[in-house]
């Protein structure tokens, strides 16, 4: 699994130290769920995605839904546990983050993610 850091560039700021990809169907259909600790500094990326659910899960996360150039369309604050998002037309993917990390960060629709490949050991 693809490891990234990923920072907001538009705001300076960085998001997570170490995200992984789920690019796969099993990666995308397993997500976070059953996950118990989400640490800050952690995150998912999820490609392709356009709408997300937390059913299964433990814990809130935050979601950013980016389009085909990381730009952020749609931000989820803290979603808990048994909901759904909408569906973005607009996005080509979603990165899963730590409840609190868009609102510390103050990362909003507009700005653009870069996502930096962490080396592999």
């Amino acid at each position: 699994m693809r490891r990234f850091q990923v920072k907001n560039s538009t705001r300076s700021t960085l998001l997570a130290t170490e995200a992984s990809e789920a690019g796969t169907f099993g990666q995308r259909f397993k997500g976070l769920m059953g996950v118990a600790e989400f640490p800050m500094g952690r995150g998912l990326h999820i490609v392709p995605c356009t709408s997300i659910h937390t059913f299964f899960m433990k814990i809130p996360i935050d979601a950013l839904f980016l389009d085909e150039e990381r730009v952020v369309v749609e931000v989820y604050h803290a979603l808990e546990p048994w909901r759904m998002s909408r569906f973005h037309p607009g996005a080509r993917s979603v990165l899963e983050l730590p409840a609190g990390t868009a609102l510390s960060s103050g990362t909003r629709p507009g700005d653009r993610l870069l996502f930096e490949a962490v080396p592999q050991s």
